[in-house]
C-alpha cells in the first residue's frame, strides 16, 4: 500500500476519533427524559448522564495528552477507543442508574484520548502542508457530531429505545480502532521503560481541581450558594497544591516551562476566552428565539441547527486559507471577523428580528472554525513531539473550562439583565439581555485579536532588530 493511501487512512482514523467524541457527547442530550423514565430519577439526577461525561473528559484530557507522549500517541489512542467502546456497550445494557453514570464517566476518560491524541499526532503522521487542511477536517468532525447527535439519537430512540443510541459509538469505535492499529506508525517507545516518569500525585491534584471547578459552576441553581463557593475554594486550593507538586516532581504532567512560550500563553488563553464567547450562542439563542421571537421548540431546534451546519461546510475550506495563507495571517483575520459578528449579534437581531440574528450567526462561525484551524495548526506546529501530548490536551482542556464558565458567567449576565427567571422574562427583558451580553462577548474577542496582534507586532519587531544587530 502507498504512502499515500496510507496517508488518507490515517487521516479517515483522525476523523472518526473526533466525530466519536463529539457524538458520545451530543447523542445522549435528546435521551434524557426517556432516561428519566426507564431509571426513575428525577431531572436533576437524570444531567448526570451529560456531566459524567464532561466532568471525566475535563479532567483526565491533559493526563492522557501526557500519557501518550510517555508510552506513544497511538498505544494510548487504542486504549482510549477500547474503552471508550467497551463503555458504550455497558451503557446500552445498563439496568442501573449507577452503573449507567459509571460507564458514562469511563466513556468520558476514553473520549479524552480521541480528543486530545488526533491534534496531537497530527504533526507527526501528516505532511505540514496539509496540517491546516487535516486541523479544519478535525473542526468539521467535531461539527458534525454535534449537529448529527440530537437528531441521530431522537431517530435511534423513537424506533429501536434507547439503548440504540449507543450502536453507533460502538459500530465507529470498532471501525476506529481497526483502522488505528492498522495504518498508525508505532512510535517504539517502550512502557516499562517510560512508566517511572508519570506524575501521579499531579494528576491527582488536576484531576481534584477541575472536578471541584466544573461542579462549582454546575451544581445549583442560578444563584451562587455556600456549596458553590465551597467548591471554586477547594478547586483553588488543589490548583495551589498541583502547582507546588510540579514544582516539586522530577517528571512533572505540565512543565511550567512551556508558559514560558508566550505564543502558546496566548493561544491557550484566546481559546478560553472564544470557547466562553461560542457558548453564550447556546445559552442565549434557545431564549431569545422562543422567548422573544415566540418560535415553537421544534422551529428553534431547526434555527440552532443553521450554526453546526455551516461549521460543517466551512471547516475544510478554513483549513485549506490556512495551509494557503499561514495560520498567523488567518488567525488575525478570524478573530476580527467574529469581533464583528458578536457586535452584529448584540445590534441586528434587535431591528431585524430572525433575518438579523441569522445573519450574525453565518459570519460567526465560520470566523469560528477559521479560528481553530488557524490556532491549532499554529500551537501544534510549534510543539516538540515530547510535549505534543500534553499541549494538545490543554488546549482542549482551556476550550472546556472556556464552556463551563461561558455556561455559567454568560449565562449568568444574561440572567442579571433580562430577570432571573428568564423563563418568564418579556421579549424586551430577553433582548436587553441578548444585547448586553453579546457585547461583553465582542469585547472579549476585541481581546483576544489584540493580544494576537500586539504579540505579533512585538515577534516582528524582535528579528528586525535581531537582523539589524
Amino acid at each position: 500500500m502507498g504512502r499515500i493511501e496510507t496517508e488518507h487512512w490515517i487521516i479517515i482514523g483522525l476523523a472518526l476519533s473526533t466525530l466519536n467524541a463529539s457524538l458520545g457527547m451530543s447523542i445522549s442530550n435528546v435521551a434524557l427524559p426517556t432516561l428519566s423514565d426507564f431509571f426513575g430519577v428525577p431531572i436533576q439526577t437524570v444531567q448526570w448522564v451529560v456531566l459524567a461525561y464532561l466532568l471525566a473528559l475535563t479532567s483526565v484530557v491533559v493526563s492522557v495528552g501526557r500519557l501518550g507522549d510517555v508510552f506513544g500517541k497511538r498505544k494510548v489512542l487504542l486504549f482510549g477507543l477500547t474503552l471508550f467502546t467497551f463503555s458504550s456497550l455497558i451503557c446500552s445494557i445498563s439496568t442501573n442508574f449507577g452503573i449507567f453514570i459509571a460507564a458514562r464517566g469511563l466513556q468520558g476518560i476514553g473520549g479524552a484520548a480521541l480528543v486530545s491524541l488526533p491534534m496531537a499526532l497530527v504533526p507527526n503522521i501528516v505532511a505540514k502542508r496539509r496540517m491546516g487542511l487535516v486541523m479544519g477536517l478535525l473542526g468539521t468532525m467535531s461539527a458534525i457530531g454535534t449537529m448529527l447527535g440530537p437528531s441521530l439519537g431522537g431517530v435511534l430512540i423513537a424506533r429501536f429505545g434507547w439503548s440504540s443510541i449507543f450502536v453507533p459509538l460502538l459500530l465507529i469505535g470498532s471501525v476506529n480502532y481497526l483502522i488505528v492499529h492498522q495504518f498508525f506508525p508505532r512510535s517504539g517507545q517502550s512502557l516499562k521503560f517510560r512508566i517511572s516518569v508519570f506524575d501521579p500525585k499531579g494528576t491527582l491534584f488536576l484531576v481534584v481541581s477541575l472536578i471541584c471547578y466544573t461542579l462549582s459552576f454546575t451544581l445549583g441553581e442560578t444563584s451562587f450558594s455556600t456549596q458553590n463557593l465551597l467548591l471554586l475554594a477547594g478547586s483553588i486550593i488543589a490548583v495551589l497544591f498541583f502547582i507546588n507538586s510540579q514544582k516539586q516532581t522530577k517528571n512533572p504532567l505540565v512543565s511550567f516551562v512551556l508558559f514560558q512560550n508566550k505564543n502558546l500563553s496566548i493561544s491557550l488563553f484566546i481559546n478560553f476566552l472564544i470557547a466562553t464567547v461560542m457558548m453564550s450562542t447556546l445559552i442565549v439563542g434557545p431564549f431569545y428565539l422562543s422567548n422573544a421571537l415566540n418560535f415553537q421548540e421544534d422551529s428553534v431546534g431547526l434555527i440552532l441547527s443553521v450554526g453546526p451546519l455551516v461549521s460543517v461546510l466551512s471547516g475544510l475550506p478554513a483549513g485549506r486559507l490556512v495551509d494557503r495563507y499561514g495560520s498567523k495571517k488567518l488567525l488575525q483575520l478570524a478573530l476580527f471577523t467574529m469581533s464583528i459578528a458578536t457586535f452584529t449579534l448584540a445590534v441586528l437581531p434587535l431591528v431585524l428580528g430572525l433575518a438579523g440574528y441569522l445573519c450574525a450567526i453565518l459570519l460567526l462561525t465560520p470566523g469560528y472554525q477559521l479560528f481553530l484551524a488557524a490556532n491549532n495548526a499554529q500551537v501544534m506546529l510549534e510543539s516538540k513531539d515530547s510535549s505534543a501530548g500534553v499541549i494538545a490536551g490543554m488546549l482542549s482542556l482551556s476550550r472546556n473550562i472556556g464552556l463551563i464558565s461561558g455556561a455559567s458567567v454568560m449565562g449568568a449576565v444574561f440572567a442579571a439583565v433580562a430577570g432571573q427567571d428568564v423563563s418568564i422574562a418579556s421579549p424586551q427583558s430577553i433582548m436587553a439581555g441578548m444585547k448586553v451580553t453579546y457585547l461583553i462577548a465582542s469585547l472579549l474577542v476585541i481581546i483576544c485579536a489584540l493580544l494576537v496582534f500586539l504579540n505579533s507586532h512585538n515577534h516582528t519587531s524582535a528579528k528586525s532588530h535581531v537582523r539589524a544587530q
